[in-house]
């Protein structure tokens, strides 16, 4: 594993990562850290485990912010980059494609390994899980198949539902699978907005200086076999996953959906559905934390400065009563 200085500045440093899928195929993700300029985070006097942060869908991790946060509240951060997506982008592959959400496993795995490895055989303390929209379906799912892996759950805005209701999905699923089998790659035509990138570049009306081959304005094309695979996401977090530690879950507390663009789309989710997402949060697991946040975007984080601050202090109450608690010996990072 070799580190190099990250597109983010000094104190981020990313790899690469290869791993092999159930499927015996080999996907490359980028890993990025935060080490603080002015020395490495293992050396803080109180360091409680680290973070591993995943990004939405047609997107990459650029919020330093964020990473700062938790470093000042003594975690190691770390975010992936998933196969397909930002500093693991290929010409030869189509952007944001995935046929089956499982195939992020191996290297949300991978990556884990790297980060006991990165933070030494003494760093003990607790691993958290946190994903931003359509990868906080895959954390939820990825907990969901690793029972034991994880002790926090930290979900921005999910896409756990469809918008509406289960009803829509499997409509929408019915008419999705055929495709899905036979064309899996196949584009669908399907309305362009990109009023959520509006919402949060500084070429718009937002304060984020996004990098576009990475976040396109208009997402990547959607596809069949990938549209089907978030359906069956979907299907599986109706069943209920049964998570038995503590999630957290933030959202807008407005969602501004539509085809024209609308200042309240300044303050709300122009991509999902909140008041679904909510209810379907409920299905997570038996300890779940729901927090609506009053003029939040769709990634609550990138909001304006006062409904962003908070957010953060919501997110910190959550950390100081929930995972600064000491735990168990039997509940250990890494422990199975």
């Amino acid at each position: 594993m070799e580190w190099t200085t990250d597109i983010l500045g000094a104190d981020f440093q990313s790899c690469a990562v290869d791993a092999t899928g159930t499927d015996g195929v080999v996907r490359r993700a980028t890993l990025i850290r935060h080490r603080a300029e002015q020395g490495h985070a293992q050396d803080a006097p109180q360091r409680y485990g680290a973070v591993l942060f995943l990004h939405g869908w047609s997107d990459y991790f650029f919020n330093t912010e964020l990473a700062r946060f938790w470093a000042a509240q003594g975690y190691d951060f770390y975010a992936l980059d998933m196969h397909n997506h930002g500093r693991s982008l290929t010409a030869d592959m189509p952007g944001g494609y995935v046929a089956n959400l499982i195939d992020y496993d191996a290297e949300i795995n991978r990556a884990i390994g790297l980060i006991r490895n990165d933070r030494g055989p003494t760093a003990a303390g607790s691993l958290t899980l946190m994903g931003h929209s359509t990868g906080g379906l895959v954390a939820a799912l990825w907990a969901s198949r690793h029972p034991g892996s994880l002790q926090f759950l930290v979900l921005d805005s999910p896409w756990l539902e469809m918008h509406g209701s289960s009803l829509v999905r499997r409509a929408a699923q019915a008419m999705v699978a055929p495709l899905a089998r036979l064309r899996p790659e196949t584009v669908l035509r399907l309305p362009e907005r990109g009023f959520y990138f509006r919402s949060i570049s500084s070429t718009a009306e937002g304060e984020w200086a996004l990098d576009e081959k990475y976040r396109p304005p208009l997402a990547f094309p959607v596809r069949a076999g990938w549209l089907s695979a978030v359906f069956a996401g979907h299907s599986q977090v109706a069943r209920g996953l049964n998570l038995d530690i503590p999630v957290l879950v933030l959202t807008s507390s407005a969602s501004a959906n539509g085809m024209v663009w609308r200042e309240s789309m300044r303050s709300s989710d122009a991509v999902l559905d909140v008041g679904v997402i909510a209810l379907r949060a409920m299905a997570l697991g038996r300890s779940v934390t729901l927090e609506r946040i009053d003029g939040g975007l769709h990634d609550v984080f990138l909001s304006a400065p006062a409904v962003r601050k908070d957010a953060y202090a919501r997110l910190a109450r959550w950390i100081n009563g929930f995972m600064h608690e000491a735990l168990p010996e039997d509940r250990q990072e890494g422990d199975e």
